[in-house]
């Protein structure tokens, strides 16, 4: 039996095998009495068998016979039936894991003739369980492939009902019950449960047809969900795929064979009404207005037999609902706008048929042109008709409609057009670009565009999809409709690419309620819920973001997650609508049957920006509120700029202090679009309308936000104690706090209670104890304090301490001291104790010369005075040269020379100004104040050979040689300076000014000297350079190798990120040595002989390490900083001139093309090694030092990089 073939048993007690293989048929058995039912185990190794004897027999794979038993229970005093004359109905039902089945017995004596179900073991035959005893119909009995239920059948004609369906567990006892609501005469002969236990179907025979129901359970509830009739003669049979839960096999007696390929379609419609089909009844439910899980409903509609198919269309103010009945009736329902369905809360409607002189048959795939317009698809198997027909049927209505009711009749339909399909249609999504339009799919997802006008199909090849789509939906972006599909297998289909291989559910949400789709809402078989932008989908960044829907991708490219999918907290749970617009909500069902409604971090901020964007902020801030969003989102969605500008507008439409004060709490300086927010700028409404100015200082942005909100609010709202309170809330947030201003209303506030004449204002303004103690709320206490004394009313700080909760003996004698003393010193002495120096200064110096030593120390307390200082001394010229002396003092020793000297000579204070002077370095300031202070000649040559001492310490040897020459007239020691500071034309230029040909020996010799160390150096930077950029080149070629080699292990490992992956090259590139001498020679780059002091070419910045993960960077940098510098140009081109005029051409051309050389090699290097870093691909041919020094002759020798050199030498 381990091979294909077909068991039959046959009434005289034959058991045939027949095998597919071999086309052969033999006989394996006989069985007394005949035989009356076959069932095979699930693992196909036993075989139970009901004989007419009414024995059960269950037999091996080799046709043993492993133990029998009686099927009936019997007399007591009879063991074996005596006879064969038993009815033929009898089955057997195995559970799903093959340890149990069951089968229905007889009871004698009962009357009306009872049964029981029985529960047999497998391994032993023994009885398990039994149940009571109970009028079954027939033998119908199956046990579900999860084994929780078994499915009986009780027949209730004696209690006058019709059959119902009964649930029983494996112990025996029933578990649940339901009426499959049709006629009494009925009978049920044949239930069947899907692959996945979560379909029944069941064959209902009655007097004039037969028809196939299905059901399905969920909420404790079964529904009806088909119903399929069929003619008395087809004598209709079914049974279940065995892998596909959703496919149906059925067969008639004249032999035709009938596959139903169910797919279960979400009934919301875009206004967020749901619709469950229970068999004649239709449940709605507004999720806008109740979000309750079926069976509850809003309203219930009643049709006149099962709905097997149906539609909603929503137009403004006009909702119908198409539904198409099992007896080939076609419905029209009329319902009201959703604002005036209060009364309709628990009503049934009994719903007509629409009046129509065509027979349609059941029609499918149902869907709305316009509020007048249905498309449909019928099938007829007839010999005037045969084959799939689409209808477009003309809706009219013949009674009057009356606002706020349910209009279920007078409803005609009469088909204006219909076209014979040469196919099976998948199904039908509206075009909602184009009026009386609809897209067609056929089996193989080829598309098809039907257009009223037009009368006829015509392909859409761009919009088709690569296989099957069951569902399919159209949505509308910009000024093009998208057309999506989802099919079996969980890929979600547009134009004719995949975009996502793991999809369970979607749906489309608008934020603006107006049927334009801005975001795709994606659930996955690993149960996450995606948001994907419609943008993204158009532009095609789907793999960049979402990196095909897997959660540890996208964690892995983004580094976030919160924006881009939500964790499902229940396995299976499915999309099954969404609510548009400001509700921002996803609505899933999960397994269990109750629903959930979700609101994504995304969508909530979507619809806040586009609030926003339309400047409703009351909806914005209600929506802030609700999903506690950070109330910063309102302020910096466009820049703080922006929102100062409409705060009028935000106060005049929240209209409501308490949320104000909230929202001004809540501000903070930092950007929260920049921070908290930073992965939703994308969104729509922000890249266009934000401000480009970067909010650098938050102070000021809270500051100007809270004064443009109390300016609102004070011009805007009535005066009311609550008011007050709020506009204190803005002095108090202020950033920083406006306390004082705070405190003066406060202060007026009390001034008003004091008062003894009635003030109308007292009813507008809280009390002062109120008002005060809510500063203290929001503020410091010890900040309040402060800011009361600031304002030197005693009375007010002591108001303040004391609500404070401050202890007396702290701030008492404080105040009374203050008290005690004259105005300007108390001012004074609460400058000083609150910092406030430049006011603390005013005072002592309006307090007289009494106080004038504690007004100098003040300034030396606090050295950033004597500027206001200055201000008031006024004309008053003692003083204001000791305060000159003094900050000339204190600037000379924060080491500010410059500015010190300048200040001393303000106050003619010399010797300090020469002692500043040359503390600085600054040698003609300081000889400049020596001529002022009238020294003597020997004096002035003593000072100025001291300064050309400390500036050759300093190295400066130009600015000494100037002193020894124009100072102190020593010519051989100016020209000594000049040849070290490199300065060689002004060096001959002094030696033929006093005719010393000895002076110009030396410079010669110099000249000589120098050009033939900068040769050598030139010739060793041009070794290094290219021991620099070989180094380069294999790092970076082994590099591109290991990366190439990880990149082939990703396919396999996943995606590890980009960090890692360097890391890792980098480590790599570290196995091999350094070039030999490189660590040195990098060293030796960077420092010149004594005669050049290191000014011929850049410094190098840092060290190279080998094998380091910024080696390659490192490289680049030497490379770069081995440049010549400009102070190395300008001593290039002298020495090149001075050579000349030496008359050492041979030598100055040597140098001259020996440093050339160098500069060409310096360049080409850095340029190569910058074309290599921007390949994969290194090419060793092209990349050549040679290659490019020519290329790099051509473009730069005529440059200004290149102007240090002298025409004549070229």
């Amino acid at each position: 039996m381990e091979k294909e073939a077909l068991i039959i048993g046959t009434s005289n007690g034959l058991l045939l095998l027949y095998s597919v293989d071999d086309n052969a048929t033999e006989i394996v058995g006989r069985v007394e009495g005949g035989v009356r039912f076959i069932a095979p185990s699930p693992d196909g190794d036993l075989l139970a068998l009901i004989t007419g004897f009414g024995q059960i027999l269950v037999m091996n794979l080799d046709w043993d016979l492993l133990y029998e038993m009686p099927l009936d229970d019997l007399p007591e005093d009879v063991d074996v039936p005596l006879s064969g004359d038993h009815s033929s109905d009898a089955s057997i039902s195995w559970r799903g894991d093959g340890k149990f089945f069951a089968s229905l017995s007889m009871v004698n004596d009962s009357f009306p003739l009872h049964k029981r179900l029985k529960v047999w073991e497998r391994d032993s035959g023994a009885l398990h369980s039994v149940s009571e005893s109970k009028p079954f119909m027939g033998s119908v009995l199956d046990w579900t492939q999860s084994g929780a239920k078994i499915a009986l059948v009780y027949d209730r004609k004696e209690e006058k009902q019709c059959p119902s369906v009964a649930l029983f567990e494996k112990n025996g006892l029933e578990r649940s019950s339901f009426s499959i609501n049709d006629a009494i005469d009925v009978t049920l002969e044949f239930l069947k449960f899907n692959c996945n236990s979560d379909l029944l179907a069941a064959v209902v025979r009655g007097e004039t047809f037969d028809t196939l129901k299905i059901w399905y359970f969920s909420n404790n509830h079964w529904y009806l969900k088909q119903e399929i009739r069929y003619l008395k003669d087809d004598g209709i049979k079914f049974t279940w795929d065995l892998t596909n839960p959703l496919k149906l096999m059925c067969w008639t007696l004249d032999g035709r064979v009938v596959s139903y390929k169910f797919v279960w379609v979400t009934a919301v419609t875009d206004n967020s009404i749901a619709f469950v089909i229970d068999a004649s009844k239709v449940l709605v439910t507004p999720f806008s207005l109740s979000l309750m899980p079926p069976p509850m409903y809003f309203l219930k509609l009643e049709f006149q037999s099962a709905v097997r198919d149906m539609a909603f269309s929503s137009k403004i103010s006009q909702n119908h609902l198409a539904a198409s009945l099992s007896d080939g009736s076609l419905c029209i329902v009329e319902l009201p706008p959703l604002d005036q369905w209060d009364d309709l809360e628990g009503q049934t409607f009994k719903i007509e048929a629409s009046y129509s002189g065509t027979e349609y048959g059941s029609l499918l795939h149902l869907s709305w042109l316009d509020s007048h317009v249905i498309l449909g698809v019928s099938h007829f198997d007839e010999d005037v008709r045969t084959g799939y027909y689409l209808h477009e049927i003309e809706i009219s209505c013949s009674e009057d409609r009356s606002p706020g009711s349910v209009t279920c009749a007078g409803w005609h339909a009469e088909t204006s057009h219909q076209i014979s399909l040469e196919g099976v249609v998948i199904g039908i999504a509206p075009n909602q670009l184009i009026s009386r339009s609809a897209f067609v799919q056929f089996d193989g997802g080829k598309m098809f565009e039907y257009t009223s006008k037009l009368g006829g199909l015509q392909r859409c090849d761009d919009m088709a999809f690569l296989s099957s789509c069951p569902w399919m939906d159209a949505a509308l972006v910009g000024e093009k409709p998208l057309l999506f599909g989802l099919d079996d297998n969980g890929r979600l289909h547009f134009e004719r690419r995949v975009l996502c291989n793991n999809c369970s559910t979607f749906s489309f949400y608008s934020n603006s309620g107006e049927g334009m789709m801005t975001h795709l809402v994606i659930t996955t078989k690993q149960d996450y819920l995606f948001i994907v932008d419609a943008g993204d989908i158009v532009h095609g960044q789907l793999e960049q973001k979402y990196g095909n829907f897997l959660p540890v991708v996208v964690r892995k490219k983004t580094g976030e997650s919160e924006n881009v999918f939500v964790h499902l907290w229940e396995k299976g749970a499915q999309i099954i609508g969404v609510l548009h617009g400001d509700e921002s909500a996803v609505i899933l069902q999960t397994p269990r049957g109750n629903l959930e409604c979700v609101y994504p971090r995304k969508l909530v901020l979507a619809s806040i920006f586009n609030a926003l964007a339309q400047g409703r902020f009351r909806d914005a801030l209600l929506m802030v509120r609700r999903h506690r969003i950070d109330f910063n989102v309102i302020i910096d969605h466009r820049g703080w700029e922006a929102f100062v500008e409409s705060a009028a507008d935000f106060v005049r439409q929240v209209n409501n202090l308490s949320y104000i004060t909230e929202f001004i709490c809540a501000i903070k300086h930092e950007d929260i679009m920049e921070t908290l927010y930073k992965n939703y700028v994308s969104l729509p409404c922000i890249n266009g309308d934000k401000s480009s100015k970067t909010i650098i200082d938050g102070d000021k942005k809270v500051y100007s936000v809270l004064l443009s909100i109390r300016k609102a609010l004070e011009e805007q709202i009535e005066e009311t104690p609550a008011r007050e309170l709020c506009i204190l809330t803005t002095l108090a947030k202020s950033s920083p706090p406006v306390l004082e201003d705070a405190l003066k209303r406060i202060k007026v506030i009390r001034e008003v209670e004091l008062s003894t004449a009635t003030d109308p204002r007292r009813k507008s303004y809280p009390s002062s104890e109120e008002s005060l103690k809510h500063l203290l709320w929001l503020s410091d206490t010890e900040a309040v304090f402060e800011a009361a004394l600031g304002l030197y009313d005693l009375s007010i700080a002591a108001i303040v301490a004391l609500n404070s909760q401050r202890d007396p003996k702290e701030f008492l004698p404080l105040l009374q001291e203050l008290e005690r003393m004259p105005p300007l010193l108390m001012q004074y002495n609460i400058d000083l104790k609150l910092e406030r120096y430049e006011s603390a200064l005013r005072h002592i110096a309006s307090a007289g010369d009494s106080y004038y030593e504690d007004f100098t120390n003040l300034m030396k307390k606090v050295p950033e005075l004597y500027p206001l200082g200055l201000q008031l001394v006024g004309g008053d010229s003692c003083k204001r040269q000791q305060v000159l002396e003094a900050w000339g003092d204190h600037l000379d020793a924060t080491k500010c020379f410059e500015d010190a000297a300048t200040t001393f000579l303000c106050c003619f204070c010399l010797d300090k100004a020469l002692k500043a002077y040359r503390s600085c370095g600054n040698w003609m300031g300081v000889l400049t104040v020596a001529g002022f202070m009238k020294l003597g000649k020997d004096d002035v040559l003593q000072l100025a050979r001291e300064l050309s001492e400390e500036l050759q310490a300093l190295g400066k040897p130009g600015d000494a040689s100037k002193i020894l020459l124009e100072y102190c007239g020593d010519v051989d020691g100016g020209v000594s300076l000049l040849v070290d500071a490199r300065n060689w034309e002004e060096a001959l230029r002094v030696g033929f000014l006093h005719r010393r040909d000895d002076l110009i020996l030396v410079v010669k010799n110099a000249s000589l000297e120098c050009a033939s160390l900068l040769v050598g150096e030139y010739n060793e930077g041009m070794e290094k350079v290219g021991k620099y950029l070989t180094r380069y080149l294999a790092v970076r070629q082994r590099r591109l190798l290991l990366a190439a080699k990880i990149k082939s292990d990703e396919l396999s490992l996943g995606y590890p990120d980009d960090e890692t992956a360097s890391q890792a090259s980098s480590n790599f590139s570290g196995m091999s040595a350094y070039t030999t001498g490189t660590r040195r020679g990098s060293s030796a780059s960077t420092t010149l002989s004594t005669s050049t002091r290191g000014r011929g070419r850049q410094r190098n910045r840092g060290k190279i390490r080998a094998g380091s993960a910024d080696e390659e960077a490192a490289l680049v940098d030497h490379l770069k900083g081995m440049s010549l510098s400009e102070g190395g140009k300008i001593e290039l081109k002298s020495l090149l001139i001075s050579l000349l005029m030496l008359g050492e051409e041979d030598t100055a051309r040597k140098l001259q093309r020996t440093a050339e050389k160098f500069q060409l090699h310096q360049i080409a290097a850095v340029k190569l090694a910058e074309d290599a870093g921007s390949t994969d691909n290194i090419d060793e041919q092209a990349l050549t030092l040679d290659h490019y020094t020519q290329s790099v002759r051509k473009q730069v020798l005529n440059s200004d990089a290149f102007s240090w050199q002298s025409k004549v030498l070229l």
